[in-house]
């Protein structure tokens, strides 16, 4: 389901250039020009458009073939590829910066828009991505494993506002000669950055098109949201918002609200007992019925946090007395009464001022100990002593380890220079 609409861009005197217009949920924020891949304004770009607005910005989606035909949305398959190919054979990419050029003023023309505009794009999007931030006064850019990128070294050389290449490892468009140049080219460059993703193939961004890659997906979007957020924000303290959506869990004990400090379709992972929730009717349920009235009070040690540009990283210690069931973390197991310190990160990700997902990952081996439920004798895991360590590092190290003791008196490698 989209959020957006289609509007009109600028009347010219052969036609009008239209395009897919969303904004964030709180009415205003920076803009975003959104370059789509030779296939037209499609499903993914929609999406991705829709994504940005969530994370704050106003998004335009301009139809980049407006000249030839209006509405092109194409698929990459046998019956669409030679169409889009014959488009982006014939298509006039000085022409169409200039296009670009008039959707930047348009942006900047909303009463939606406060700040700065940026430009992302793919695949022949992100090759005018480079051009757009070369030529134009755009605040920032990204561009998604660029075509023809070899053409145009000195504009890209010659890009003065933060800009960011993600290039695909083995992209099948482009060669490894192509690659060193581009990386040759911006070495140095004090605005150009370039992640290389081992083979990683051209479309790995979408979705839709074989050759997706999921995580190095994930990846490329929180670099390009770092470049959006450092050049032209929104600064959102994930810090704060975290310890919010944690006291309406913990302490409020509400489900709805805690729901409503996240997207509306989150997804919530407890990885050692694979339970939680994808999307807000199954988290809901899951909150509501099978986590927060089913907590025990705790006791949290923080241990670190980290905080990223779209990411909290939590690593503390849980102590807690068993003395209920509690169905996320010992599913089907009865109150056994036990005292236990559990070693917990959480990996929480945000979009805009809200939570996305939550990964959570503790030790079951030290839990199940703790309790009773698993003899640690003959295997490599430890019950209290985990958590304990987890707290201070300098209780002792390797003792699972049977030959620890062996490498006792060896000659010790030389610290190396660096």
């Amino acid at each position: 389901m989209t959020m957006g609409e289609y509007v009109d861009i600028a009347d010219f005197r052969d036609g009008t250039l239209r395009g897919y217009i969303t904004t964030p949920a709180n009415g205003s924020g920076p803009g975003v020009v959104l370059l789509h891949e030779i296939f037209g304004v499609t499903r993914f770009m929609r999406e991705q458009a829709d994504l940005l607005a969530e994370e704050g910005y106003v998004v335009v989606v301009p139809e980049l073939f407006w000249r030839v035909e209006s509405g092109i949305e194409l698929e990459d398959s046998e019956d669409d590829r030679p169409r889009a190919f014959e488009l982006y054979q014939s298509f006039d990419f000085d022409r169409s910066v200039a296009d670009i050029a008039r959707v930047v003023q348009f942006i900047r023309s909303r009463p939606e828009h406060a700040g700065k505009v940026g430009v992302v794009g793919y695949c022949m999007g992100g090759l005018l991505a480079v051009l757009t931030a070369a030529r134009t006064r755009v605040d920032c850019g990204v561009g998604y494993y660029p075509t023809q990128l070899e053409d145009h070294l000195p504009e890209l050389k010659g890009i003065s506002v933060p800009f960011a290449l993600q290039v695909a490892g083995a992209d099948q468009y482009s060669s490894e000669e192509v690659r060193q140049a581009v990386t040759t080219a911006v070495a140095g460059h004090p605005d150009v950055t370039i992640d290389v993703y081992p083979g990683a193939s051209h479309p790995f961004a979408n979705p839709y098109r074989e050759g997706f890659d999921r995580g190095v997906s994930a990846l490329a979007y929180t670099r390009m949201i770092e470049v959006l957020r450092s050049a032209m924000g929104p600064h959102y303290d994930l810090s704060a918002l975290w310890d919010e959506h944690l006291r309406l869990e913990f302490a409020a004990k509400d489900a709805g609200a805690t729901m409503a400090t996240m997207v509306s379709e989150p997804y919530v992972n407890h990885v050692p007992t694979l339970t939680g929730g994808t999307g807000y009717d199954l988290l809901a349920r899951f909150y509501e019925y099978h986590f927060i009235h089913h907590n025990p009070e705790q006791r949290i040690i923080p241990i670190s946090r980290t905080i990223g540009v779209n990411r909290v990283v939590d690593e503390f210690v849980a102590c807690l007395t068993h003395d209920r069931e509690i169905p996320w973390l010992l599913p089907g197991v009865q109150p056994t009464g036990k005292y236990v310190e559990i070693p917990v990160v959480s990996i929480v990700g945000f979009r805009g001022g809200k939570l996305h997902h939550e990964h959570i990952y503790w030790d079951q081996a030290s839990l199940l100990v703790q309790i009773g439920l698993l003899e640690p004798e003959g295997l490599p895991v430890a019950g209290v002593e985990v958590a304990r360590k987890a707290i201070d590092e300098t209780l002792p190290s390797n003792e699972l380890m049977p030959d620890w003791q062996s490498s006792q008196g060896l000659p010790i490698p030389p610290r190396s220079q660096s």
